[in-house]
């Protein structure tokens, strides 16, 4: 099986073009249909994780082989899930499985068990780069059309839209996430704190959000009747009455909650010049969004941001950089790359960007500022970065500085206001004594999928928008202009039920929760007619606040010292998990995610924190690799003895045990990895783990054959160190080459990631 998952030897010449879908994919998907789910399915996905695992995969399935445990996987990289999507522009040779669409059906398998590690949420810059790297290992892809044309054309983009954004996740996440520190590595925060930066009263760095014209104020929300359950579709009527159809097929089923909203492009741009207007001296000017996840409509805003920006240099020459094919959605990043030699535009850019206040900067060493590319503005990690700090961001001249932070959508802006002003009142958190924060977050079946699915668009023109129901109803309607940008989202009854009930059970085992959900707004007075009979019924009476004043109670019950469990929908799940994580661990990588998965199944996530491109940039330049597997750690653990439990495999239960002893071990004795050359990197705490997880193996009582087959690799390991430790690293401090960076060679990588012999030679 795992022979269908390598990715495939370079190729060159023309591709043939075999009539889609190909026979070959249908034939596959059938048998894999039918066939018993793997024990452990572990995912093959982008940038650091990936590393990671060329290193780590081989210590799991040699160790779980002794245990009669299979590891196969699968294959959701960006590069991977281009590849499945193109077959009819491949060889026969070049073209793979759609390992994606596979653990789609695998998730909803009651004995499903899924290791899911970050992937890319692909931007279109990402997109448009990987495509590249893979047309130029010989595979014959077609380029992205930005315009397409023909119907062929029109395909082509389909497909590859379809890979953008946060593509993976709702595919596989068919149950509701319970996010949480394990025991250990929490111990190991509070015995091992973090930095934190001080905050001062009078720090004038704050969140500035949109009073009206936005996602939150425009919200239409309803739960569907059992006489208007079925098909709908959503329409656009232009103001001369012409109609189109931008969505078909649509299916709602009773009981789902259905919104609609939009956000004004004219109010947005009123926005942004007020407070490029409003800026003091020596205070930074960012947006923070996401453009990944919301791949439809973040972009969109982004670009605002840009052209707003740069309204003085694209006023003097905006036709002359379109004609180069440069929008604002690029990003000034793309703008620089186009107008490169050109000794004119290059000097009135850098005179357009001396005279607006200084820009946050992603990157100062590099130049790289916060409207360089939208891929880069992730507000889930840039938001904590700047609290943690003390609500200090770097500046181009390389020094730190008070930032204003755009969050145009008021819907979660008053989360990280909030959060600001407390820490004004209240100073730093203290790790030593926090409390732990963890997430119960409505996910499952694509719930509250705002901009990362195929109902949010870019209005050309003025009209109204409405969803229209099966019955001849309409549920939804919005007058909008050219340029809004409007989207609809749903939550199906079984997973808010689903949710409800795990938000329930969290509390109990942990005490202080709320419910996040704000009466006054549209969808979330949905949802509180799904919470409060069901609270009543089980006797609890869990708070039901706005994000704002739970924001407030979260923080307020963590720096007493006691837990709190957030329960939140989707995209607010989406910003907690790191919020938190990152002030009390300081890192949200560290977070262990468990999806229960409706059907029975589970699929165990390695916490937050991104596929970390600055860790790959780093190994590339020097060799080290600072990516932490913890995560992984934790999600293995819990996957062998959920395996234990699914399919009675009483050694499962015994390794699972193993893996955190070992874990616990190896923060006890700070054998993580660390930022620097010369220091420990992942490949030396992949040692360790190694080390300590066959030390618990051999020292348990309760099967004497696994003890016994361990009792030598332990030893192994402990002799071998000196040398181990030589040969990992020995090539420190210099640069690699993994043969591609999205698509790497799977021999070359290999070779970085397993450079001691002597471990290699112990566990196989």
């Amino acid at each position: 099986m795992d022979a269908l998952r390598a990715f495939p030897p370079r190729a060159s010449g023309a591709a043939t073009h075999p009539a889609w879908p190909p026979v070959l994919n249908a034939e596959t998907a059938d048998i894999m249909a039918n066939s018993e789910t793997p024990d452990i399915i572990y995912t093959i996905v982008d940038e650091a994780p990936e590393l990671a695992s060329a290193s780590l995969l081989p210590i799991i399935r040699s160790f779980a082989k002794a245990a009669d445990i299979g590891i196969e996987t699968r294959n959701i990289s960006v590069a991977g899930r281009i590849l499945s999507a193109f077959p009819d522009f491949l060889t026969e040779e070049q073209r793979i499985t759609d390992d994606l669409a596979e653990l789609g059906k695998l998730v909803k398998q009651p004995t499903a068990n899924v290791i899911k590690l970050p992937n890319i949420s692909a931007s279109q810059p990402q997109l448009n780069a990987a495509i590249k790297e893979l047309q130029g290992q010989g595979y014959a892809l077609p380029d992205y059309p930005s315009d397409p044309q023909s119907d062929a054309e029109k395909d082509i983009q389909r497909r590859y839209d379809a890979i953008k954004g946060s593509a993976v996740n709702p595919v596989l996440r068919e149950g509701n996430s319970d996010r949480r520190a394990a025991k250990a590595v929490k111990a190991y925060a509070m015995q091992n704190p973090h930095s934190m930066g001080k905050w001062s009263a009078d720090s004038r760095t704050h969140v500035a959000q949109m009073e009206g014209n936005d996602f939150f104020s425009n919200e239409k929300s309803a739960t569907i009747s059992a006489a208007q359950a079925g098909p709908a579709k959503i329409t656009f009527t232009a103001e001369d009455g012409t109609e189109t159809v931008l969505k078909d097929g649509l299916s709602y089923d009773e009981g789902t909650v259905v919104d609609a909203t939009f956000m004004s492009a004219a109010a947005l741009r009123e926005f942004i010049r007020a407070e490029v207007a409003s800026m003091e001296p020596g205070v930074l000017f960012s947006v923070h969004l996401k453009a990944t996840m919301m791949k439809v409509s973040d972009p969109i805003i982004f670009g605002h941001f840009v052209s707003v920006y740069l309204e003085d240099f694209l006023s003097k020459h905006g036709d002359t950089v379109a004609a180069l094919g440069w929008t604002p959605n690029a990003g000034i990043g793309d703008l620089d790359a186009k107008i490169a030699g050109n000794a004119e535009l290059e000097a009135d850019l850098k005179a357009a960007l001396d005279g607006k206040p200084p820009l946050y900067m992603v990157n100062s060493d590099r130049g790289i500022t916060n409207l360089h590319v939208s891929s880069d503005v992730i507000i889930d990690a840039s938001m904590p970065a700047v609290i943690r700090a003390g609500g200090i961001g770097w500046g181009p001249d390389g020094k730190a500085a008070e930032t204003k932070c755009c969050i145009p959508d008021s819907s979660y802006a008053p989360v990280y206001d909030e959060t600001i002003k407390y820490f004004k009142e209240n100073g730093a958190l203290d790790p030593t004594t926090c409390g732990a924060v963890s997430n119960v977050g409505l996910m499952a079946q694509k719930a509250e999928e705002y901009g990362s699915h195929p109902t949010t668009f870019e209005m050309d023109g003025k009209g109204t928008v409405r969803i229209v129901l099966g019955n001849g109803d309409v549920l939804h309607e919005h007058a909008v202009n050219k340029g809004d940008i409007w989207r609809s989202a749903t939550a199906k009854k079984a997973p808010i039920e689903d949710w409800i009930q795990l938000g329930i059970a969290r509390t109990k085992a942990t005490g202080a929760a709320a419910f996040w959900l704000d009466a006054n707004r549209a969808h979330d007075a949905e949802l509180i007619k799904y919470v409060k009979p069901a609270l009543a019924g089980a006797g609890l009476d869990i708070p039901i606040m706005a994000p704002r004043d739970a924001t407030r109670f979260t923080l307020e019950t963590m720096t007493k010292g006691d837990d709190c469990v957030t329960i939140t929908g989707n995209v607010l799940r989406d910003y907690l998990t790191d919020l938190f994580p990152i002030l009390e661990l300081g890192t949200s990588a560290k977070m262990l995610s468990i999806v229960k998965l409706m059907n029975g199944g589970g699929l165990f996530e390695t916490g937050a924190g991104g596929s970390a491109p600055k860790h790959v940039q780093q190994l590339m330049e020097e060799n080290h690799l600072r990516w932490d597997s913890l995560g992984e750690f934790c999600a293995l653990g819990e996957s062998l003895k959920f395996l234990a439990e699914s399919r009675g495999n009483a050694r499962a239960e015994i390794m699972g045990e193993a893996v955190e002893d070992a874990t616990q071990k190896l923060l006890e004795t700070n054998k993580s990895p660390e930022r620097k050359v010369g220091l420990l990197d992942n490949r030396d705490s992949h040692y360790w783990f190694a080390r300590y997880w066959a030390e618990a193996l051999a020292a348990q009582s309760k099967d004497a054959d696994l003890a016994a087959h361990f009792a030598p690799i332990s030893k192994a390991l402990v002799d071998g160190e000196e040398a181990i430790s030589t040969e990992i690293n020995a090539a420190e401090g210099k640069p690699v080459d993994l043969g591609g960076y999205y698509h790497g060679d799977p021999d070359k990588t290999s070779t970085v990631m397993r450079p001691s012999t002597t471990l290699n030679g112990i566990i196989g």
